[in-house]
């Protein structure tokens, strides 16, 4: 079978590139007298690099795998420059997981965001956009997404295959909504990601309790997303009741994350898989809530607290708190 690359590189990069875009000093006096620059082509882990490659060296428990490096470059701290392999040019940095992850947004900015999986502009023919709906110039709609009326999507975005944008939604620029998610009662914010299968915007769990079952309660509220968050795949995130479910600015959630009506999560949070946050919860700023941890209704998450995975909280928690169990 022959190699398939889905994400290409923007063009061969020099290594003296790669340092500014990551803030690193170039560390390898072997390559002073040398007539051509290096050249980077790709990214690799460490064991499994070559020359043309490009890597990052951050816990001590990938020293065999160092060793084994034969990439053209590799991001490392200062104290670490004694471990490279001969022939492998030291980026030292600081933080080498943040310079790589800077260095690789600049050479595969393509696989930053969901794009479209028709690879087109513009909207499709086979899309169903409402007459009533509008689109500012630039936005992308890929075959079989349904766009609602009254529905605003800005500049930039892109609408995956079979998505569904819901009446009156509106969604900022530079946004990419994933294949087959669902975005209804919404109101989106600019450069904001949904991973395929995500649903924004559903009912919420409300039922009043009777002695013949449950009545359902009406959901009227919104979901609010602020600019620069990013949803995993198959997350759902459901509308308020009487108030709106607010993610905050900068917040990123993981796939299969559960975050129920009311709720409002402040900005630049991380809620990692299979976690799920019930009903009525506040969360602070830069909030970080473990896989598989679960908050009970109506708890506030003080600002800065960490909660360990698999936690079950019951309580609320403190500002700055680091807590697990239950």
């Amino acid at each position: 079978m022959s190699a398939v690359v889905f994400f290409p590189l923007t063009h061969p990069t020099p290594l003296a590139e790669i340092a500014e875009v990551a803030g690193a000093e170039i560390r390898d006096p072997a390559v002073a007298g040398e007539r051509a620059p290096p050249i980077i082509l790709n990214v690799a882990p460490l064991d499994w690099s070559r020359p043309g490659d490009l890597c990052f060296y951050d816990d001590p428990r990938y020293r065999r795998a160092l060793a084994d490096c034969r990439a053209t470059a590799c991001f490392l701290r200062a104290r670490h420059l004694p471990l490279l392999p001969e022939g492998v040019i030291g980026l030292v940095v600081d933080n080498p997981q943040r310079a790589m992850t800077r260095a690789t947004a600049h050479l595969f900015p393509e696989a930053l965001r969901p794009g479209s999986l028709f690879q087109a502009r513009g909207v499709s023919p086979g899309a169903a956009v409402h007459p009533e709906a509008r689109l500012e110039p630039g936005v992308t709609v890929d075959p079989g997404a349904v766009i609602g009326p009254g529905a605003e999507i800005g500049a930039g975005a892109v609408i995956g295959p079979q998505a569904v944008i819901g009446p009156h939604v509106r969604i900022g620029r530079d946004c990419a909504i994933g294949a087959q998610a669902s975005v209804t009662h919404a109101l989106i914010g600019d450069r904001v990601i949904i991973h395929p299968g995500a649903r924004l915007g559903q009912d919420g769990f409300g039922f009043a309790p009777t002695a013949r079952g449950y009545l359902k309660t009406p959901q009227l509220g919104r979901v609010i997303v602020q600019d620069d968050v990013e949803i995993g795949a198959n997350t759902t995130i459901d509308r308020g009741a009487t108030r709106d479910t607010i993610i905050g600015e900068g917040t990123k959630i993981d796939n299969l994350v559960q975050i129920a009506h009311n709720v409002v999560i402040g900005r630049f949070c991380a809620i990692v898989a299979q976690a799920g946050v019930a009903g009525s919860c506040e969360i602070g700023d830069f909030v970080q809530l473990g896989g598989q941890a679960g908050v009970a209704g109506h708890l506030t998450i003080g600002e800065g607290a960490r909660i360990a995975a698999k936690s079950g909280v019951m309580r609320d928690v403190p500002p700055g708190a680091r807590v697990g169990g239950v």
